[in-house]
């Protein structure tokens, strides 16, 4: 495919702006008119015949990618002689321990528990070097022992058993309390910053230990039928151990988010981010739950609050969704070949509007002149508007219906035999309360000429199709559980002592979020500022973090051969952290939210504060479908391959032999968390809806849907959908395509005007005003929660002289020693000035 930015003749559609309103820059002046509509009907059928090249992309969202994928991203190309490392220090310290020549997979489960206890015994050791070659032969257990395993399968099937008994014998504990010592190394710190360059063997002793934890956690929180009752009792066992504080300690998730911190702020620059970041989101996963559980809590959550059941899930409707498709060139083919110069394209007018509202007839609601005006277009809108709509950066345009089915070439184009229209909508529509009381309020003054406030109920003087409208409204409305907890909240900032205290339920995630509280802003700067360095449409600059400190070789590569390597493995590396921060951030936010709106809306809050927006817009401002289609990844050096077979000489063919698949699991599924996350910071804040439209966001989404997969498309979708009423008319008339898919795919408000976009509602907001208030909430919210001072305002004061002067104070134990002393220093050689004193009270 073309580079979209590449520049392209006079008239073409690579000579537009990119702004997608199409006021192109290429108008052709002078030349003739006929040519310059041949050229352009000739680009855009070129340009749609490239867009035919993006399949339907089959890609299942879930929680992770598979198990053996996710265990592989742990380690870097770079680290794979360590793997014999740790083999040979497993083997020696066996064959000195274990007097039978019995290999690991041959001792009884008894034999094995007791060496494993004999090498936690051996890990403390004040010998550094003596503790590293023991982390290593655990870690090689955890590995799996894949020198005594015959292929990948088995190397996965031990690797899990090893981690079940290594966490039965109390590993992890110990593993923790080494990582407690390696964080507080303050040598290893100092050293790192004296270096210029930060290498892999700065980080050794961590990425061990950090490597046994992530494969415990990993291989611990996977669930099969087949696991023995005792795995079952040890993962929730080592689920609440992770989750709430144990011994006076914090979860083991706020140790992972100080590591970042302490990272990002330049105090250990050889923190290997990249596992520390897999851990942390994978240890955020195990202890708050995935996204199937987190769907169970919200239908548990609403059932204890008496509202009705979900309709739907939504992860479950999108998988059932198809892709839209871009726009069949056999539609544009067939107009270039009817159509007639542009001189008499005036009088043709007629002929374009019938095949318009052919087109706008696979509508599911069948409205055709929905968008469109009758008012005859002049010549230069006419361009300019197909311009805009088949050129933003090559080839942004979406999308056909999703059941058009393109006619043959020998059929005629404008054919609709073979057309299947759609049953439904695959979303049912939502209504809100403060929807129904608009309606309602906008109706009495129409009619009636007054209001009733937040009466939804009386409905006398008022039409019959208004009763009709209400009836159908509350049908469909949908009450939240943040609904009922803001109403919840404001009740208790009104009433506090008649409403007692709130009984706080202590659940993972409010345990996390009293952890996180008060560092909260400083994690999520932390997150952004790795996610930026991490975006590949980011420039290196001298003050950004470094994040390749685990990945880069002691000795810089000498040949090509062996840069295209760490080429790859940087690429590789950075997709791995882009994809770890978007998952840990969408979990939060969605567990805060569902735990306390106002929760979420702090993290929300700081997230749009450390301008997490235009840094996912940046992110995406970028050829997002070779983002997709990137094939940074070698499968022979990947973990468990790497174990079983020898590796390869490095050459040309062994470097290019990926994987046959059309996608990279892990950057489509970076995508579409990173649109989630901007979804949840948009929805219903005008402001920050306000914030896509200034930073153009509209060509940079539309960009996005030249990826045929359903669930990024929606996600898309539903952004451009909020801020098109802002955008402008003329937008909307150029982007029909993209505005009937809105209109197909994303969720329907009855009361949303977002299609017309009146100037009445794109008039400008008190965006300050709106953030100012939902800042002061949460911080009601915070305080009224989590600061309880002793001496609370309510407590009672005691206003009586003798009893406050005969309060029993406690003294020191030798205060009567010195009581003299005292007396004389501090109240007979001071003079009082009682007249003054008398003044200021």
């Amino acid at each position: 495919m073309d580079d979209p930015a590449a520049p392209g003749p006079a008239g073409s559609p690579a000579n537009d702006n990119g702004n997608g309103n199409g006021n192109g820059n290429g108008n052709g002046k002078g030349k003739p008119a006929v040519p310059k509509g041949r050229e352009t009907f000739r680009n855009q059928r070129r340009e749609s015949e490239g867009s035919v090249d993006c399949p339907t992309l089959e890609f299942e969202y879930g929680d992770s990618d598979g198990h053996a994928a996710e265990l592989s991203e742990l380690y870097s190309y770079t680290e794979n002689l360590e793997f014999t490392t740790n083999r040979k220090c497993f083997e020696e310290d066996f064959r000195t321990q274990v007097q039978d020549t019995k290999e690991w997979l041959e001792l009884e489960e008894d034999a094995q528990k007791t060496y494993v206890m004999g090498l936690l015994d051996r890990l403390e050791v004040v010998s550094r070097e003596k503790r590293l070659k023991v982390a290593r032969a655990v870690l090689y257990l955890a590995q799996g022992t894949f020198g005594e395993c015959d292929s990948e399968v088995d190397v996965l099937h031990w690797s899990r058993y090893n981690c079940f008994l290594l966490y039965q014998m109390g590993t992890f504990s110990a593993f923790l309390e080494l990582l407690h010592m390696e964080i507080d190394n303050s040598q290893a710190s100092s050293s790192a910053l004296r270096k210029p360059a930060v290498s892999i063997a700065d980080s050794t002793e961590l990425r061990v230990l950090l490597s046994v934890m992530y494969l415990m956690v990993e291989n611990i929180r996977l669930e099969r039928e087949i696991d023995p009752c005792g795995w079952r009792t040890a993962r929730e066992t080592f689920r609440t151990e992770l989750s709430f504080s144990t011994h006076n300690e914090e979860p083991f998730a706020l140790l992972l988010f100080s590591m970042v911190t302490k990272f990002c702020s330049g105090l250990a620059p050889h923190f290997p981010i990249k596992k520390v970041l897999l851990l942390l989101w994978k240890v955020v996963m195990f202890t708050l739950g995935g996204f199937e559980h987190l769907q169970a809590l919200k239908i548990q959550k609403r059932a204890e609050l008496g509202l009705p059941p979900l309709a739907e899930d939504s992860i479950q409707v999108v998988k059932s969704m198809r892709a839209a498709s871009p726009p069949s060139y056999t539609l544009d083919l067939g107009e270039s070949q009817l159509a007639p110069p542009p001189s008499k394209l005036r009088g043709r007018r007629g002929s374009r509007r019938q095949l318009l509202t052919k087109q706008d007839s696979l509508d599911i609601y069948n409205e055709r002149d929905l968008f469109k005006t009758e008012e005859p277009a002049t010549e230069e809108e006419e361009e300019s508007a197909a311009d805009g709509e088949r050129t933003l950066d090559g080839e942004l345009d979406l999308l056909e219906q999703d059941p058009l089915v393109p006619p043959p070439p020998s059929q005629t184009p404008l054919s609709t035999d073979r057309v299947a229209f759609p049953k439904g909508l695959p979303w049912a529509p939502k209504v809100r309360q403060k929807d129904i009381e608009h309606f309602l309020e906008m109706s009495r003054n129409k009619f009636i000429g007054f209001t009733l406030g937040q009466d939804t109920d009386t409905l006398v003087g008022l039409p019959r199709p208004i009763h009709e409208s209400v009836k159908t409204l509350k049908q469909h409305k949908y009450i939240s559980i943040a609904d009922i907890q803001i109403k919840n909240e404001e009740e208790l900032e009104k009433c506090p002592l008649s409403l007692g205290e709130e009984v706080v339920p202590e659940t993972p995630s409010e345990i996390l979020y009293q952890g996180m509280l008060y560092s909260l802003p400083q994690y999520m700067i932390a997150l952004l500022k790795i996610l930026l360095a991490a975006a590949p449409t980011s420039k290196a600059k001298t003050d950004s973090i470094n994040i390749l400190a685990d990945v880069l070789p002691e000795e810089m590569p000498v040949t090509v051969l062996q840069s295209m390597k760490l080429g790859i493995d940087v690429n590789r590396h950075k997709e791995i952290i882009v994809k770890s921060i978007s998952a840990l951030l969408l979990l939060l936010l969605k567990h805060f939210k569902l735990n306390h709106i106002y929760q979420f809306e702090y993290v929300s809050q700081h997230l749009v504060f450390a301008n997490c927006i235009p840094l996912i817009l940046k992110f995406f401002n970028q050829n997002i479908l070779s983002y997709i289609t990137a094939k940074n990844s070698i499968s022979v050096l990947d973990y468990p391959c790497c174990t079983i077979q020898d590796l390869p000489e490095l050459t040309t063919e062994s470097l290019e032999a990926g994987d046959n698949s059309q996608f990279c699991w892990r950057n489509l599924f970076s995508c579409i968390n990173l649109l989630r996350l901007l979804n949840k910071l948009t929805k219903w804040k005008h402001s920050r809806t306000m914030m896509l439209v200034v930073f153009k966001s509209a060509p940079i989404l539309k960009r996005a849907l030249k990826v045929k997969q359903a669930m990024l498309q929606l996600y898309v979708l539903k952004l451009l959908k909020i801020q098109t009423k802002y955008l402008g008319r003329q937008w909307r008339k150029s982007n029909m395509k993209t505005m009937s898919a809105i209109y197909q795919k994303v969720r329907h408000r009855m009361n949303d005007d977002w299609a017309y976009g009146n100037d009445i509602d794109a008039r400008p907001w008190d965006f300050q005003a709106e953030e100012c208030t939902l800042r002061a909430n949460i911080e009601a919210f915070n305080s009224r929660r989590y600061d309880k001072p002793q001496d609370s305002e309510f407590s009672p004061v005691d206003n009586c002289l003798q009893s406050v002067l005969g309060q029993r104070l406690d003294l020191p134990e030798d205060f009567h020693y010195s009581y003299e002393l005292w007396l004389e220093r501090e109240v007979f050689s001071q003079p009082i000035c009682w007249e003054e004193l008398l003044q200021n009270h």
